[in-house]
């Protein structure tokens, strides 16, 4: 029987189940399928597209290599499918598992409900640490331990292509979507080729100071792994990555302790824990799909502004999403994302920060756009982590960033802020986080004036940090919110003490919860 591998955030040949799968069975027909309900959907950009479409690219000619076409096509995939079948006639279908949006969720439905009515075999693998219909949480990083240990799947070396001709091929090359917006300027190049050498670059030389540099934004671009993206889209494996790490680490210890590049067990280390971390954030949307639309934790239900925003709210999102909140480091940022679609996972934490309790809205109101600027969007880590930062979880602490702090500590000599706000740089080291203290004399002589040349603070950060967290850990305290955080810990938490925490007994005054690390994928690795 024909075997149709319908590649979706998987773009490689190497340790791909389904391939390998299929190979094993008879003729392969490699399928990847340009959906409308998924690329019109308003978490996906241009960007996105332009990742995917380099990658489709480098995947093309790797299959060529092995005697195969990639059969691209556009439209719903239950109605792709049937059109297959009438072309091609008795196939079976073989992917991996994807926890995405709900969009994809509901996809997946209406295809399995495609394939039982028309009779045909759809086998679905793991791809990452994530299980399916999981029961219970615990001892899921010893399963996690397990699918990581298992042998990588090797390129098939012998794979048949299908007898017959195949009709209405789509030309990659002449694909044009339209987007409202244009693609980012700056934005990490797509491919496997680009992400194995992302992979070995880290592991050999950029990853030696991983763990002390991933929180500047001066450094992290540089030396964090930058391989989010590329296991957003499946260019490189998880396991891939594990493998490769454990190798190198075997052979640091294999070295005399002097010849060993300093940090860099201790940066492996740190890295490790983020691949455990990428499939444990994504383990909570497989488990609850909702976590896209609302809290996490429902004692946390309009505490915020769920529904039509304010005048006022719609110009505050509007300034942050501009770079125009007045707040130099909360601004840069944002410019950066802009530019390149990646920001260090930091960073990332001050924006929703900000957004959340500074701003006071609601997470669902910065997130999706938020999931247009992140390159390395994957849902099943961008909604828990952004409702981690905006403090609705119940089981994490309450993290509320200080954008002048922060300033200082991770850009001490304005750097960063004059590299991304160009109108800043004659703005002395003073008042370069705070420029809105410059003396009006100053202003002028410098030609910056604060509410034409820069915009003036859109907030007293300090007084609206002060009623979110007065808010916030107020309705904590409540015993049922308490309990019901009980509850969204046995379900989400990690059972790693030094993580995800559970929360307090009843008698206690607050909640004693660890602070959680953040995630591949919602803020890099």
């Amino acid at each position: 029987m024909l075997h149709i591998v319908w590649f979706k955030r998987d773009l490689r040949l190497s340790d791909h189940a389904p391939l390998a799968h299929a190979a094993a069975r008879g003729p392969v027909l490699p399928l990847y399928v340009i959906e409308p309900d998924v690329f019109q959907a308003d978490d996906f950009a241009h960007q996105h597209w332009g990742f995917i479409r380099e990658s489709l690219v480098e995947l093309r000619e790797d299959l060529h290599a092995l005697g195969l076409p990639l059969i691209i096509r556009h439209g719903e995939m239950s109605t792709v499918l049937t059109d297959l079948k009438n072309e091609i006639g008795r196939f079976a279908l073989a992917s991996h598992e994807e926890t995405g949006n709900d969009i994809t969720f509901q996809r997946d439905r209406r295809v399995a409900a495609w394939c039982y009515e028309h009779g045909v075999p759809w086998q679905q693998f793991r791809q990452h640490g994530v299980i399916r219909a999981l029961t219970d949480r615990n001892r899921w990083a010893s399963r996690w331990d397990a699918q990581m240990s298992e042998p990588l799947i090797n390129e098939p070396a012998n794979i048949s292509a299908p007898r017959q001709e195949i009709f209405s091929i789509e030309n990659l090359d002449a694909i044009s979507l339209n987007f409202g917006e244009a693609d980012k300027p700056n934005r990490q190049s797509g491919g496997r080729a680009r992400g194995i050498d992302l992979l070995l670059s880290f592991l050999e030389v950029r990853g030696q100071n991983y763990r002390s540099a991933m929180s500047s934004p001066l450094s992290a671009a540089d030396e964090c792994s930058r391989l989010s993206t590329h296991f957003a889209y499946g260019t490189v494996s998880i396991r891939e990555a594990a493998h490769a790490l454990w190798g190198k680490r075997t052979a640091l210890l294999a070295m005399h302790e002097q010849e060993r590049p300093t940090n860099l067990l201790a940066s492996l280390k740190s890295f490790e824990s983020r691949l455990h971390w990428h499939c444990h954030f994504i383990q909570k949307l497989e488990s609850e799909p909702a976590i896209e639309f609302r809290n996490v934790h429902r004692g946390f239900d309009g505490v915020r502004n769920e529904g039509a925003l304010t005048i006022e709210e719609r110009a505050k999102l509007l300034a942050w999403k501009r770079g125009e909140t007045g707040y130099p480091m909360i601004d840069a940022c944002m410019k950066m994302l802009h530019n390149t679609g990646w920001i260090n996972f930091r960073m990332r934490a001050m924006l929703v920060s900000f957004a959340s309790y500074q701003l006071w809205l609601h997470w669902r109101h910065t997130s999706v756009y938020l999931a247009t600027q992140f390159l390395d969007y994957e849902p099943g880590i961008h909604y828990p982590q952004v409702q981690m930062q905006s403090g609705v979880t119940g089981i994490n602490t309450i993290r509320i960033y200080n954008p002048i702090k922060q300033a200082h500590d991770q850009d001490p000599q304005g750097v960063f802020v004059r590299r991304w706000l160009p109108n800043l740089a004659l703005v002395p080291d003073a008042y370069i986080f705070e420029p809105w203290t410059m003396p009006q004399t100053l202003q002028e002589h410098i030609g910056v004036i604060i509410g034409r040349d820069y915009a003036a603070p859109i907030v007293d950060h300090l007084e609206s940090a002060k009623f979110a967290r007065d808010t916030l850990w107020a309705l904590r305290k409540n015993d049922g919110v308490r309990d019901v955080a009980k509850q969204v810990y046995k379900k989400h938490g990690s059972r790693n003490p030094a993580r995800e925490g559970r929360p307090g007994r009843k008698k206690t005054p607050t909640v004693p919860i660890i602070h959680a690390q953040l995630s591949l994928g919602f803020d890099e690795s």
